[in-house]
């Protein structure tokens, strides 16, 4: 008999109910130290003072109107997010993959209203990952996600990550952009270069395409700029963001220039639930913090501390660990023992990570996590590695 709840997931028998900074304690009284963050979501920890009060006060005024109205909290998350980035407008929904869902609607309308409706196609990238929709496991192209739905969303064509060459030849006259993981977290901790960022934007400007850049996993500070893309030094013209713009609540957003948004109408796209007045609230609240002097700054100060103090666990551990890779706070291990023994190892030692391709452990911890926090957690990284080594 199957599960009241659908088995999609491969679920640890362990229920948290409570959660302080970078703490959570099971239904058993067990204190867990969580560098999972929820894949990159708890942005702030667990229970942020600020962040709860926002919600709390805005569930006792207003949850919920349609979009049919005006939302204030809209209109100031917009104008915050546009004078922190590229961005003139911005679209708000519930979820990453409904931000890059937006992104492509937003990329095939522009060519559609600029007189060349053919150029409906994006060049993705091996390794990526995009969300779960019917569009965005087509744009991440993996065989597992895609595997016993029928025939892919026709629109992507997919190259190896870094090659230029690859994507010049991919651009047909139905080429509309290129849709890309500044670093790709579900694909092991891949970064895309700046180099590489910058080679694709002086290439989308030349061809007349549009840049996309997926910043679900990477945005609201996650590598230590705002965005991970400032690292390059390059404006896109649409980006998608979710998970930590909420701090925990379920919000994602479509950025974009107003050229590149220039297709999108009344009519062309919506949301019920989306920019409702508590998801507001909350992103309002995260951006008062993360938008706070020397918070970017301190986050950076952690993860040089958190790397070093990886980089030389790599070293000591040759048989379980192989490489450190990742920027700022998202933070990857790649393992020489499988990846999931190595985060089962930890849960052991009550520390939560998270697993990803090309054999990666991820670490992403909160951006305002404190030095003792980091020591608490590379302990407990040697633990687990010394349990490894012994096993092998």
């Amino acid at each position: 008999m199957i599960d009241s709840i659908l088995p999609t997931y491969a679920r640890k028998p362990v229920a948290f109910v409570s959660g302080q900074g970078a703490y959570l304690t099971d239904e058993n009284g067990n204190v867990h130290l969580d560098f999972a963050g929820g894949i990159a979501v708890s942005v702030l920890g667990h229970s942020h003072p600020h962040l709860v009060e926002a919600i709390t006060g805005q569930a006792a005024k207003l949850l919920h109107v349609s979009n049919l109205y005006e939302i204030p909290g809209q209109q100031r998350l917009a104008e915050r997010l546009r004078q922190a980035t590229f961005a003139d407008t911005m679209f708000f929904s519930n979820s990453g993959a409904e931000a890059v869902e937006c992104a492509i609607k937003m990329a095939r309308r522009y060519h559609h209203v600029s007189g060349a409706s053919e150029r409906y196609r994006l060049i993705t990238f091996e390794g990526a990952f995009h969300g779960r929709t019917m569009c965005t496991i087509a744009a991440g192209g993996n065989e597992k996600h895609l595997d016993g739905f029928g025939p892919p969303v026709d629109g992507f064509d997919q190259v190896r990550l870094g090659d230029l060459d690859a994507v010049k030849q991919a651009i047909s006259p139905q080429t509309a952009g290129i849709l890309i993981e500044v670093v790709q977290g579900e694909g092991g901790v891949r970064a895309a270069g700046n180099k590489f960022l910058c080679e694709l934007r002086e290439l989308t400007r030349e061809r007349g395409l549009l840049l996309v850049v997926d910043e679900v996993q990477t945005g609201m500070g996650r590598t230590g700029k705002l965005f991970a893309h400032e690292w390059a030094n390059i404006e896109p013209d649409i980006m998608a963001i979710a998970k930590a713009l909420g701090g925990g609540f379920p919000i994602g957003a479509c950025l974009a220039t107003g050229e590149a948004a220039k297709g999108m109408t009344a009519g062309t796209h919506g949301s019920t639930f989306g920019g409702n007045p508590l998801a507001m609230a909350a992103a309002n609240a995260v951006l008062d913090v993360v938008l706070d002097d020397g918070f970017l700054k301190h986050s950076r100060d952690m993860a040089a501390i958190f790397r070093q103090k990886l980089a030389l666990l790599v070293d000591k551990h040759p048989g379980v660990l192989e490489e450190l890779r990742g920027t700022g706070l998202m933070i990857g291990l790649k393992c020489r023992a499988a990846n999931g023994d190595l985060v089962d190892a930890l849960a052991d030692e009550n520390l939560l990570a998270v697993a990803a391709g090309e054999n990666v452990v991820r670490f992403l911890p909160p951006l305002n996590i404190a030095e003792a926090v980091i020591n608490d957690a590379i302990e407990r990284i040697i633990r687990a590695c010394v349990a490894l080594d012994a096993k092998a």
